[in-house]
């Protein structure tokens, strides 16, 4: 199984404006791009970035929310995406289409690099971050097309970590004040398992998915009014209906996918986009993540995401360190 690769250094493309990303992250949620969708944009951004031949190989990303305006109705409690009206079929009646969510997001991403950069100089850097800053105002972000931008906080960096821990730390705790405001996405399996846990003192049975929708849902308990006052007949106990605490802005997100199929030869599947690749079939995985602002983030390693494959246990997911990196 795959682990949180060594990064030499940071590449910081931060203030991105994108205009209608997809909203919609899995079959079951939505109001952010995936992690899986970062991901897919950091390999493309690899391979375009091969024609430069940069002393340059990316080990992971992270992703910090400035803003974002999803495109849906407004008025009301229930809400609708605001879609596109397509032209008509040959009847003239309206086409099929299938639902998509947009949005449209203002978003820092930070990419874990290592490589031969760590020998050149800070002219260098950064011309190597205007290089890749470049290539990837012409890409799509989760679907989203990238808007120019000629704002200062929009310059990117290639920032060098270091090997002296205190560097790096007093390093990036001067990164993480320019990401302000903002919100950085990471995740949470420990609460997932921790609810589970909960769930089966009273329930044995419960799964990881009723942990799950637990925490995806505001719940309301009753408490007792005045817990030291013992109800008597004539003054029967009081409740009132109080809101769970919940430890955070968490948010049920998908995390990867899960196989469904053993893996089968390349060619063998008929209509794949790739007939020179293995094939198998999959569906999401979810698990908790939390927004939490940059400044709380202690290391960089609780910021990135990389990828983690264990194809025997058919499982492809990303992967986030914040919780096991936490100080006790």
């Amino acid at each position: 199984m795959s682990a949180l690769p060594f990064s030499d250094g940071l590449l910081i493309l931060p203030r991105l404006r994108v205009q209608n990303a997809n909203a919609i992250s899995s079959p079951l949620t939505h109001g952010f791009p995936s992690m899986t969708a970062f991901l897919g944009l950091m390999w493309a951004l690899a391979r375009k970035l091969e024609a430069h031949d940069l002393p340059l190989a990316f080990d992971s990303v992270g992703v910090i929310c400035h803003d974002f305006d999803e495109q849906v109705t407004e008025g009301g409690y229930v809400k609708a995406f605001r879609l596109t009206r397509n032209p008509v079929d040959k009847d003239g009646g309206s086409a099929a289409i299938v639902e998509e969510g947009r949005m449209h997001m203002e978003i820092t991403l930070i990419f874990g690099v290592s490589g031969g950069f760590v020998e050149l100089d800070e002219a260098a850097h950064g011309e190597i971050a205007k290089t890749v800053a470049h290539e990837l105002a012409g890409m799509r972000i989760a679907g989203g097309s990238v808007l120019p931008g000629g704002d200062w906080r929009s310059r990117p960096a290639l920032v060098r970590l270091g090997d002296d821990h205190e560097d790096v730390r007093r390093s990036f705790r001067h990164l993480r004040r320019r990401w302000l405001p903002g919100f950085a996405l990471v995740c949470r399996d420990d609460l997932l398992q921790a609810r589970v846990e909960q769930l089966r003192e009273t329930a044995p049975d419960a799964s990881a998915l009723d942990a799950l929708l637990g925490l995806s849902r505001f719940n309301w308990r009753p408490v007792r009014h005045d817990p030291a006052k013992a109800a008597t007949p004539s003054a029967p106990e009081k409740l009132e209906w109080a809101p769970e605490p919940r430890p955070g802005w968490i948010v049920p997100i998908p995390v990867g996918f899960g196989a469904l199929s053993e893996l089968l030869p390349a060619g063998e599947v008929q209509n794949a986009r790739d007939h020179d690749t293995a094939f198998r079939f999959v569906e999401s995985l979810y698990s908790i993540g939390q927004w939490i602002s940059p400044h709380r983030l202690e290391n960089v390693g609780q910021l990135l995401w990389y990828a983690s494959t264990d194809p025997v246990a058919g499982l492809y997911r990303c992967r986030n360190d914040f919780a096991s990196l936490q100080s006790a």
